[in-house]
């Protein structure tokens, strides 16, 4: 184990419910996180923080028209806001603004039980539908690409 970390391993009467809502499959995104850090010259930033569970992100980003041209994230947050952030990080350079917010909408409608069809490259959002029964955990998974959104907003204002 690593000098610093330390890991709490409880078993209870929710083992079902834990095993269900950090699946092997949103485990293994955690590890998966890209474009980590700041960058030099963002043209739009926000902040978003879970309440709840204490999950924070900074994003940065800059635009060339309506296309993510850079993306930059700090991030702290529990297993479900990593995963998300995880699938976000892997797609948002290249993505359409649009389409960001088609993601973050699909999410929201995901979280509701609602059918949804996610933007090209989003699609493994549709790994985290299992948060949809657990309305406390909603705010994180919704991190990152509410944080991306509010960044486009400010991005588009200063432009």
């Amino acid at each position: 184990m690593a000098a610093g970390l330390t890991f709490v391993c409880t078993r209870s009467n929710q083992d079902g419910m834990i095993d269900e809502l950090y699946s092997r499959e949103i485990l293994r995104r955690t590890t998966q996180l890209q474009h980590l850090g700041r960058l030099a010259h963002p043209q739009g930033s926000a902040d978003r923080v879970a309440k709840l569970c204490g999950s924070t992100i900074h994003v940065e980003l800059a635009l060339d028209g309506d296309t993510i041209g850079d993306f930059a994230m700090e991030i702290q947050a529990c297993a479900l806001g990593q995963a998300a952030a995880a699938i976000l990080s892997q797609h948002v350079i290249g993505a359409q603004v649009g389409d960001i917010i088609a993601a973050r909408d699909a999410m929201r409608g995901l979280l509701k039980g609602e059918d949804v069809i996610f933007p090209e490259g989003f699609g493994d959002l549709e790994i985290l539908k299992t948060v949809k029964d657990y309305p406390a955990r909603h705010a994180s998974t919704l991190l990152s690409l509410e944080a991306t959104c509010d960044a486009i907003k400010a991005a588009k204002a200063m432009s």
